[in-house]
């Protein structure tokens, strides 16, 4: 028997029936959040360095016009998926996960690009693409459309362990990239979702039990158990392991209560490695100070609580599990970040959604963004079969074919 997920929704008071306009909260904090990120990129790339011209950008602009390009792209993927209704996306999700596998696939081939001793971009005019991000949005597609169906049953093991299958799988090829970020990533979105739709708590605690030994395997690598010697003490090996995240420390404490003034970063002068993409926040911290930092956690702690506040509305257990799915799949990055940058977390590459450099991401997010936009705003009810009408209109069909009766017989 199918259970409903722990977090209550009621489908006689959803504003879901109800088509209305777009959840104006969440427009304002997502175009918010793009526009610093986009001011952020200008200031920490603004100044050529050594790391700029390795990557042939000799102009001051190069990476600012290119995010420009990037948001434009993004903006009409936004307004293309939120054209769509979230019920196509899910009669369509096993194909996006196959087409997604595909792409994740072609890393490999000659239109892969490595970088940093990891494979995980395509060579797409006129930048790159990673295909695990879009893997990440049709994992959430096709988990709240699996997890809606009448076949799905929380109570039967077999059936919660099969999108824990297509989630192994997708892991396997991070894995091979590598991206551990991104395997990590998939697993806690995955298994909150079967949380969200009512697995059992047995089921999911042998399965992270059943996890464990395979972590502490990929983490006893040797470059991440590196990472992790050096989070624990970064000052140890200031100028080895440690080195970005004490650049990131000395970052903030530059930028104290108030911060050294917009574009008068010192860390973004070479010092500071992955200054626009990964560690952003960290230019943040020195160049607007902790008020500021202050604020941009907020921002996202206020689009992670209205994207539920929006989940928590739905009066489908498909649109409730969709729209919790992309509230974690931005904010588990964004927590990511913030305690890697920090030292909270072992160094670990993954970029601050909107803001961070990265056409990847962003397209990814805006997309989504768009789902969620279209489900705040709400859809015409389905008329439910009148099964009585059906009956009688069945009848009435069978006398005049065959006669009364046939039809008294029935």
């Amino acid at each position: 028997m199918n259970q409903k997920p722990r977090a209550s929704y009621n489908r006689a008071a959803s504003y879901q029936d109800i088509p209305g306009k777009p959840d104006r909260m969440l427009i304002i904090l997502v175009t918010a959040l793009v526009l610093f990120g986009a001011l952020m990129i200008y200031s920490s790339t603004s100044v050529i360095t050594d790391f700029m011209l390795k990557r042939h950008a000799a102009n001051s602009l190069f990476y600012f016009k290119k995010h420009v390009m990037t948001i434009a792209l993004a903006l009409v993927a936004g307004f293309v998926s939120y054209r769509i209704k979230p019920r196509v996306l899910g009669k369509l999700s096993p194909l996006f996960l196959i087409i997604s596998m595909g792409l994740l696939l072609l890393v490999f081939t000659r239109f892969g690009i490595s970088a940093g001793g990891a494979r995980r971009w395509l060579r797409v005019w006129p930048s790159t693409f990673q295909p695990s991000e879009l893997v990440k949005l049709a994992m959430v597609i096709f988990l709240a459309w699996y997890l809606s169906m009448d076949f799905f049953e929380p109570g039967r093991l077999w059936k919660v362990l099969l999108p824990v299958g297509v989630m192994a799988i997708f892991q396997v090829v991070f894995l091979k990239q590598p991206d551990f970020g991104g395997t990590l990533t998939l697993g806690v979105i995955t298994l909150s979702m079967l949380f969200l739709a009512g697995a059992r708590l047995r089921y999911l605690g042998m399965l992270l039990l059943g996890l464990l030994p395979f972590v502490y395997y990929l983490a006893h690598k040797p470059y991440r158990w590196k990472r992790i010697v050096s989070f624990l003490n970064p000052w140890a090996d200031a100028r080895g392991e440690g080195f970005q995240l004490v650049q990131s420390l000395i970052a903030f404490g530059r930028g104290g209560l108030g911060g050294v003034g917009l574009g008068k970063s010192m860390q973004k002068l070479s010092f500071l490695p992955e200054m626009h993409t990964d560690f952003i926040f960290s230019i943040v911290g020195e160049e607007l100070g902790f008020f500021a930092a202050g604020l941009v956690v907020a921002a996202f702690c206020a689009l992670f609580l209205r994207s539920v506040r929006i989940a928590n509305r739905m009066g489908e257990k498909y649109d409730f599990l969709l729209a919790w799915g992309i509230a974690l799949m931005i904010a588990l990055p964004a927590f990511v970040n913030f305690c890697v940058v920090t030292g909270l977390l072992p160094t670990k590459g993954l970029p601050l959604p909107f803001i961070s450099y990265g056409g990847s991401s962003l397209i990814v997010n805006l997309m989504a963004m768009g789902i969620l936009l279209r489900l705040s705003k709400g859809e015409p009810p389905v008329a439910a079969p009148d099964r009585l009408k059906e009956i009688l209109e069945k009848k009435k069909a069978r006398r005049t074919v065959y006669g009364t009766g046939y039809g008294a017989r029935f």
